[in-house]
């Protein structure tokens, strides 16, 4: 079969070429007529959707639904999905960048469809959407702007998060004709909104609307450029403006001479603008340079693109673009670029020419420029056999190279293969290479899910290498949505598919399971998700509390169980929470612990404790709360009151806490003195210990009241002595430490007094206890001596016990010529021998 040459179906616009490319033939029924309906379409060769005009009426046809519907067909004519619509008037129909079917109705009301398959999510415009009307809808690629009959703009910029607010608001008056210039295309990063109202435009956007000035209007159409640089106008008259989007520079004109006003206004790429009317389509390009062609087969609707238009019929669906500068490169008439003789030097090869070779020889130096040329327009063509003929002008061009990197040869053969399979009529996907490089392979891949071609999905992604757990996962949460089988064999089918494939999440899989309503085959797949933070949140939703808890306490993760604790203890009564707690130690371990850190400031949930333990019956750890409540309490009457619930706590069992009842008892004792010692002296003794009550009472004085506490509470004599010591010491009292040393006895003995006094600073008092000290070590009392700087001291004892070493460093200490020094040496003389 003879191929028609790529230059067959160029035009030719100024110094720029265009071509019109057949997708598909016999597209839609040929009793359904497009004349009736609404079109929309997805960018990137997306899905079409067609709703019938309510503003026509329309014949019974007994083979066409009679109640209202949403069709969603592939660009081939395929029925993908039917969508029954009882919900009112539709006021905008459009789609997202990532093809989510958006539906506006008359009250405001906006659906969003996220798949192909009927399912959406539901949102309001609100701001008087609902009194007021809306009248029409623009759409971007993630958001949307509504306009209200009372000329109200209202914008929503994520689907995901809808948040409706109000632009500013534009003069009143009709508006003729209104489009959007959208976030990723202006200076402010928020949509703008172009208002044909009067003879000028007006611009809106989140904080001001300006006069742009104009004086050629009304425009009946207004169009933006895909790359948002570029608006176009047409007025009523006929006249076509093009005009920069900042509308402060005028390019070209073009009188269309048609007194019909157009269906269709827009621009294909940014370079030319199309207009459609019922079977003709003008295509207008710069300086005002005109292309015309005509369908036979009724109405055509037009569907902008990045790149281009499809332009989509009964019988056809084409597609208008520029040609691409790399095809005009090879396949314009009369070229002599490198690439057009390498494609011709193949043709002669075939051929078995010697011209080939000629050829090749020709443009030695440009070949691989000519290689590079013909791999990447390659990716331009639909036709398959003009694809291989690229390639294999390349595939000649590279051999003859002795060195030529061939990673983007291979990548193109890869890419062509994927563009070619999703092309075909039964997928009905016709990306061009420049939308397949915007949309990337990973949203092919969701566009293909959503039309559940998953052995396509799987073959590509394997092709690309890419992963496959998101369609495994798709596969079987629609299998879980779909699947007429029962529970059991529904969950044996999709763990048998996906056992051991990686990086599988079986919560989704579940949820999907749940939002259908079948509990029981999400708490089944549930089973064989291995991740139990994935678990434990879906079981936390599917009120499964008790499963989710011990999900949490087997996966070992803290955070984890104390979230699930967190989520149980808000939802539950008090008592059915311990319930469920109490019967795992560990869930009762952490939240025993969790009480006990308690809030930001550090201060535990003592509540929580007091119920825990009393519920667990843990009366001595219940009585610990209470111990650290009166530790805590600035009043010790307070306090005591404390201590005496901690005591009635233990005393039904007062055998087995005795010493813990009895050290209560003291306890409130001791804060019931000290309360009278607050009350009748000026300092505060309250949360002071036995020993620091008995320190700060002799030190203030009052020593008859330290020994009342003395007696009170059983201190022994020693630990008496050292407080008494420690106190009189602290407090500088040296007549009463010297009243002591005259004491024949000492229950601590006397050395501790030496020390402490002679720290404090009294070397002559310390030195009073140390022939009273006992059981001393040989020579220590010469160490004494010198410590408190007495060295005649200290040398009479070392003659006493006859350590010359120890005299002979105290004289050089002294000086051989002081009197200190002469005395040391008297006395040495008739002990040591020189």
């Amino acid at each position: 079969m003879d191929v028609a040459h790529p230059t067959a179906g160029w035009e030719q616009l100024g110094d720029r070429f265009y071509r019109k490319t057949q997708l598909y033939a016999q597209v839609f029924d040929q009793d359904l007529d497009l004349d009736n309906y609404l079109v929309a379409g997805a960018p990137y060769g997306g899905a079409i959707a067609l709703y019938r005009d309510e503003d026509k009426l329309i014949a019974f046809q007994a083979t066409h639904p009679s109640k209202p519907s949403i069709d969603i067909y592939s660009c081939a004519g395929k029925l993908i999905r039917r969508i029954n619509w009882d919900q009112g008037s539709i006021k905008g129909l459009g789609w997202s960048e990532d093809e989510k079917l958006l539906v506006v109705t008359a009250d405001g009301t906006v659906r969003c469809y996220y798949d192909l398959q009927g399912e959406f999510t539901q949102f309001s415009l609100g701001n008087g959407a609902d009194e007021a009307g809306v009248q029409s809808c623009r759409f971007y690629a993630h958001g949307l702007v509504a306009l209200l009959k009372n000329n109200a703009l209202v914008s929503v910029s994520s689907y995901d998060e809808p948040r409706p607010k109000l632009l500013a608001s534009p003069p009143e008056g009709q508006v003729h004709s209104w489009n959007i210039i959208p976030p990723a295309y202006t200076l402010s990063r928020s949509v703008e909104v172009l208002l044909s109202i009067g003879q000028t435009i007006y611009m809106c956007d989140a904080s001001e609307c300006e006069d742009r000035f104009l004086d050629i209007g009304p425009f009946s159409h207004i169009a933006v450029s895909p790359n948002g640089r570029f608006c176009a106008l047409y007025t009523a008259t006929g006249q076509a403006h093009v005009i920069t989007s900042d509308f402060q520079t005028r390019l070209s004109e073009h009188n269309s001479r048609s007194k019909i006003s157009p269906k269709y206004f827009e621009w294909c790429g940014n370079d030319a603008v199309v207009i459609a009317w019922e079977d003709e389509v003008h295509l207008v390009g710069p300086s005002g340079s005109l292309a015309k062609f005509f369908y036979d087969s009724g109405r055509v609707h037009i569907v902008p693109d990045y790149d281009g238009v499809r332009i989509v019929a009964n019988e056809t669906c084409d597609f208008l673009q520029k040609v691409p500068d790399v095809t005009e490169e090879v396949f314009r008439l009369g070229s002599g670029s490198p690439a057009s003789i390498l494609l011709d030097a193949v043709e002669q090869l075939e051929m078995q020419s010697p011209k080939a070779d000629d050829n090749i020889q020709l443009i030695r130096p440009q070949l691989a420029e000519a290689v590079d040329t013909c791999v990447s327009a390659a990716g331009q063509e639909f036709s398959v056999h003009w694809q291989k003929q690229l390639l294999k002008a390349a595939s000649f061009g590279k051999s003859v190279l002795d060195i030529y990197n061939s990673d983007d040869f291979v990548d193109m053969c890869e890419t062509l293969r994927v563009l070619n399979a999703v092309r075909f009529f039964e997928i009905g996907l016709p990306l061009s290479y420049e939308q397949y490089q915007r949309l990337s392979p990973s949203g092919l891949i969701s566009r293909l899910l959503n039309r559940h071609e998953y052995l396509l999905a799987l073959r590509i992604a394997g092709y690309l290498r890419l992963p496959t757990d998101k369609i495994y996962v798709h596969w079987a949460s629609a299998k879980v949505r779909l699947g007429a089988e029962d529970d059991d064999a529904i969950c044996r089918k999709i763990v048998e598919k996906l056992s051991g494939k990686p990086g599988i999440s079986f919560d989704v899989i579940a949820r999907a399971a749940y939002d259908e309503g079948r509990g029981r085959l999400a708490t089944e797949l549930l089973n064989h998700e291995p991740r139990a933070g994935r678990q434990v949140p879906l079981l936390l939703s599917m009120e499964e509390d008790e499963l989710a808890l011990d999900k949490a306490i087997e996966s070992g993760d803290t955070d984890l169980i104390y979230f699930v604790l967190h989520q149980l203890k808000r939802k539950l009564p008090l008592a059915g929470f311990f319930r469920v707690i109490n019967s795992r130690p560990t869930a009762t371990a952490l939240v025993e612990a969790s009480a006990r850190q308690g809030d930001a400031d550090g201060r535990e949930d003592t509540a929580l404790l007091k119920d825990l333990y009393y519920q667990d019956d843990r009366r001595l750890e219940g009585a610990t709360v209470f111990v650290r409540e009166a530790l805590r309490q600035p009043e010790s009457r307070t306090a005591s009151d404390k201590l005496s619930l901690a005591a009635k706590l233990l005393s039904d069992n007062a055998k087995e806490h005795a010493f813990e009842i009895g050290a209560l008892k003291e306890a409130t004792t001791l804060l019931r003195m000290q309360e009278a010692f607050d009350r009748d002296l000026t300092d505060s003794f309250t949360g002071l210990s036995v020993n620091q009550t008995m320190f700060k009472l002799i030190k203030l004085g009052y020593h008859g009241r330290a020994k009342k506490i003395q007696s009170e509470f059983k201190v022994p004599e020693k630990v008496a002595w050292w407080i008494r010591l420690q106190a009189l010491v602290a407090k500088r009292d040296w007549n009463e430490l010297e009243e002591i040393s005259r004491q024949r006895k000492s229950p601590i003995g006397w050395e501790p007094f030496f020390n402490q006094i002679l720290q404090a600073g009294n070397p002559r008092l310390a030195a009073s206890f140390i022939p009273k000290c006992t059981g001393l070590a040989p020579g220590q009392t010469v160490t004494m001596y010198e410590k408190c700087g007495m060295r005649v001291k200290a040398a009479e004892e070392a003659v006493k016990i006859k350590d010359a070493e120890a005299w002979s460093r105290l004289l050089e200490a002294a000086g051989r010529g002081t009197a200190e020094g002469r005395e040391i040496e008297r006395l040495g003389l008739a002990v040591f021998k020189r």
